[in-house]
């Protein structure tokens, strides 16, 4: 497989990710959060965002018999948590696969999703 392939594959299984119904966002680990704090302040006025990928852990199996992708995502209120989490699996499981097998690696995948919280919905009067 290129390298091409495998930077990419957070990409993927992140917008995978985002592009399910009632996900609201991803969220970055706790390392990241703080790595970002601690970095020096910016001299303009954009805030700092992280990228999506940032909510994600992608490792290779310690055998190097596959990979393993951990997504961690913020929800939506006003939908079941356990539907949303199945989609996001079952949709970055397909994603990561199909992305594989166009870099000529058929490797399995093991997804796992971690919901860290549900947005509140502030609709307009």
């Amino acid at each position: 497989m290129t390298a091409t392939g495998t930077t990419a594959l957070p990409g993927v299984a992140a917008e995978a990710a985002l592009a399910v119904p009632g996900v609201a966002g991803l969220q970055p680990r706790l390392a990241q959060r703080l790595a970002a704090a601690a970095e020096p302040t910016r001299a303009d006025t954009t805030p700092h965002r992280m990228p999506p990928e940032a909510g994600l852990r992608t490792d290779r199996a310690p055998d190097g018999s596959g990979w393993h992708i951990e997504v961690r995502c913020v929800l939506t209120e006003g939908r079941r948590a356990l539907d949303i989490a199945r989609n996001v699996h079952d949709r970055v499981t397909a994603a990561v696969i199909a992305h594989l097998a166009t870099h000529g690696a058929a490797e399995p995948v093991t997804v796992a999703v971690t919901v860290t919280g549900i947005a509140a919905r502030h609709d307009a009067a």
